[in-house]
Parts: structure tokens; C-alpha cells; sequence
């Protein structure tokens, strides 16, 4: 069973500071935090896809791993992965590699911007 598109999207933009963009297009999602991508939702590729920033150590293994993980698409392939949303990678680790890629970001910005994302 695939994963459930709009449950992916309201997910990644709960994330405290998330911004939804369409700098290419309708058809695919954009999130940010303090203006860097953290995501990439595919939701009209069938049958979706999500594109992650990765900890490259942990690319590889989850790219082993799964069969659904890849190198990202039309990113650095060291850096970023791209989940094909087929079910075979559960929502929970599914929401723990966003997660993931939203702290490797939020962790790049300047203390400001992270300042900024404090409640």
C-alpha cells in the first residue's frame, strides 16, 4: 500500500518554520526552513515520491536497505535521497528521514534563523 500523499505533506509542514513553494512548477512541493530546501514532494508521479537531505553514511545504508531509496534525483546524490512512496518504507521511518532532513538543515542555518525557529 502506498503512503498516504496528504498525510506526507501535512507532516513536513507542521515542522516548525516549514514554508510550502512551487519554484518548479504545481506539481511539486518545495519545503523549507529559513529559506533552504529540506524537502521535495513529487505527489503527482505515481506513485509519489519525496526527495530527502541525508547524512551520506546513512544514505548508503538505507539505499541497501530499501529498494524504494535512491540516490536523489537531479540532486547531489551524495546528500540527498529520493524515497519512492510505495509503502515499502513505513510511515514511521519514513517521518524520522523527514525529520532527519530537517535537522541537518535547520543545523546549517545561522544561529539567528534558528533563534527565529524557537517558540
Amino acid at each position: 500500500m502506498a503512503n498516504d500523499l496528504e498525510r506526507i505533506s501535512d507532516f513536513v509542514g507542521a515542522l516548525r518554520g516549514a514554508t510550502e513553494e512551487h519554484p518548479f512548477g504545481p506539481d511539486v512541493d518545495v519545503f523549507k526552513v529559513g529559506g533552504k530546501i529540506f524537502a521535495i514532494l513529487s505527489p503527482t508521479v505515481e506513485p509519489g515520491a519525496i526527495s530527502l537531505k541525508c547524512d551520506p553514511d546513512r544514505s548508503l545504508e538505507l539505499r541497501e536497505r530499501y529498494a524504494a531509496v535512491t540516490p536523489g534525483y537531479h540532486l547531489n546524490k551524495r546528500h540527498w535521497n529520493t524515497v519512492v512512496l510505495d509503502g515499502s518504507v513505513v510511515d514511521d521511518v519514513l517521518d524520522d528521514l523527514i525529520t532527519h532532513s530537517y535537522e541537518l538543515v535547520v543545523a546549517s542555518l545561522s544561529a539567528a534563523q534558528r533563534a527565529l525557529l524557537v517558540p
